[in-house]
């Protein structure tokens, strides 16, 4: 089982829709987490109500800090995906078990302003977005890669495929 880690500023809305999807395209084999540089105190109710929309249990969803991963205690990662632009210098260094990472730069809809249709369709382009790159992580052969091989991988998924409007049956 390979825990993942998707870390962004806030929490709030891209790594709580990464999580989500994860967990469920890769369920039996991966085990998906989200965590914030500096995580808001609830989640954007835009990515509730979209995960909601999908199917999701919303009710499991928090903010979480990035030092709830970072301990001894806590679930080993073999990947930490880091979806914003603000990512901690040195991270694999500085977390236990030297992890793959990799850098995803996704837009991040909670920064939109809009009317109720532009936030409801910023976030469904920002959720297809992920769900496509999640499905690519998905169908990898992470277990027979190298930390190399695996983090040249998972930093080619940052790049759009062009199915990302074609996911989650839009």
């Amino acid at each position: 089982m390979q825990n993942v880690l998707f870390l962004c500023s806030g929490n709030s809305a891209r790594s709580l829709l990464a999580e989500a999807l994860l967990a469920r395209e890769g369920e039996g084999r991966f085990r998906a987490y989200s965590a914030g540089i500096e995580p808001r105190e609830i989640p954007n109710p835009w990515a509730l109500q979209l995960l909601e929309r999908e199917g999701f249990d919303i009710g499991t969803f928090r903010c979480k800090t990035w030092k709830e991963f970072n301990t001894p205690f806590a679930p080993k990662m073999d990947q930490i995906i880091t979806i914003c632009e603000k990512a901690p210098e040195d991270l694999s260094s500085s977390w236990p078990g030297n992890p793959v990472t990799a850098q995803w730069t996704i837009p991040d809809p909670a920064a939109e302003v809009g009317d109720d249709k532009e936030m409801q369709l910023a976030f469904e382009e920002v959720y297809n977005q992920i769900a496509d790159q999640v499905q690519r992580l998905v169908s990898l052969p992470l277990e027979e890669m190298d930390k190399d091989e695996c983090e040249a991988a998972l930093s080619e998924l940052s790049q759009p495929s062009g199915r990302a409007k074609k996911v989650a049956g839009r």
